[in-house]
């Protein structure tokens, strides 16, 4: 087998300071699961503060389910460059300051440089995009980016009609949804079917 073959996916996923870590941690474990795939983290200092008050775990614990590590500082690492060879970026929670940088163009970290680069790459680019309600602001940014090749825009919202028993079915559905882009068919996905 030649080396391009035995070359796993990569999937950049980065967390921003917005509600739903519970749901990076499932997209984490999900991508671990996939043998063809692996993860690159970048979390924010918001996202970490978020997750401390929403995860009953560490920062170390969410970083063990990723295979690469780098912190929004890291302005010279690999996501940074096109070069730098992905099967796309997912952020989950996607803030709308992250959405705001995003959009414009403004590229100081780590995470909206990476962004930056997914869309000028044309690779596939999923935003969970949390808020609520939503400003005339917000839905203009979004707006704008839906408007981009690649760009999809999943914002982490419930449904029922798979019939969830718990918040944790909730939250696979969810997760599954944002790494579906990428390929990955997660396990115990319920499609609509139709009635």
């Amino acid at each position: 087998m030649q080396n391009s073959e035995l070359r796993k996916k990569k999937i950049i996923v980065a967390a921003t300071g917005a509600s739903g870590m519970p749901i990076l941690q499932e997209c984490l474990q999900m991508i671990r699961q996939e043998p063809a795939y692996e993860s690159v983290l970048i979390m924010s200092r918001s996202a970490v503060l978020t997750m401390e008050h929403e995860l009953d775990c560490t920062k170390e614990e969410i970083e063990k389910l990723a295979d690469q590590v780098y912190s929004p500082e890291e302005t010279g690492a690999g996501p940074a460059s096109g070069s730098y060879r992905t099967a796309g970026m997912l952020i989950v929670p996607c803030s709308m300051k992250t959405v705001a940088g995003i959009c414009g163009g403004y590229a100081d970290n780590l995470i909206l440089r990476a962004a930056d680069v997914t869309i000028k790459e044309q690779r596939s680019l999923v935003l969970a995009a949390r808020e609520t309600p939503l400003s005339p602001i917000h839905l203009r940014n979004m707006y704008e980016l839906s408007r981009m090749p690649g760009v999809r825009i999943i914002p982490p919202m419930l449904t029922f009609y798979q019939k969830p028993e718990c918040i944790q079915d909730m939250i696979h559905h969810i997760a599954a949804k944002l790494v579906e882009p990428f390929g990955i068919e997660a396990e115990g996905y319920r499609r609509w079917e139709g009635i």
